[in-house]
């Protein structure tokens, strides 16, 4: 399943064939967004994501979107898709500069950039950074989800 939002100032076809346009615009809306697909794609009678792996989606959805809003010049496209593993996220900017990691702690007072991304390398098992044909690039990332424990599971632990 692919759920794909395009930010509500572009017009046009969102990249790879999108299939929505929830209006994502800041990492608010992303966030509110993969939360509902996970809730209501992911989530089935018999699997429930656990709140610490959402939880961790959530912080790097926030990373993706906010780095593409501050540093890739704007949100370019936003898609979420559901996979067995977890929740595969893609995110489009307008920039072709692959994201970077600050090294050491930043001087007292002063606000830095580049924390984020070591964050998402942590989180994500796969992370590809890949050019887009018409300009700017992809970040695909794949955030694993595990389900809560069933009764049948906490027993089988012994």
């Amino acid at each position: 399943m692919s759920d794909t939002v395009r930010p509500a100032a572009l017009s046009g076809p969102p990249p790879g064939g999108a299939t929505a346009d929830t209006g994502v615009a800041t990492a608010a809306t992303a966030r509110a967004h993969a939360r509902a697909v996970v809730r209501e794609e992911w989530n089935t009678p018999s699997r429930t994501a656990r709140d610490e792996d959402v939880i961790d989606l959530l912080l790097v959805v926030s990373e993706l979107v906010t780095n593409a809003i501050r540093h890739g010049g704007g949100l370019a496209g936003f898609e979420v898709e559901v996979a067995d593993a977890g929740v595969r996220l893609l995110v489009h900017d307008h920039s072709e500069a692959a994201p970077r990691s600050s090294a050491g702690a930043a001087p007292p007072g002063h606000r830095v950039s580049g924390y984020g991304w070591p964050l998402v390398l942590r989180l994500a098992v796969e992370v590809a950074v890949e050019r887009r044909p018409g300009g700017g690039k992809t970040i695909d990332v794949l955030v694993p989800l595990r389900s809560v424990p069933t009764g049948a599971d906490v027993h089988d632990r012994g």
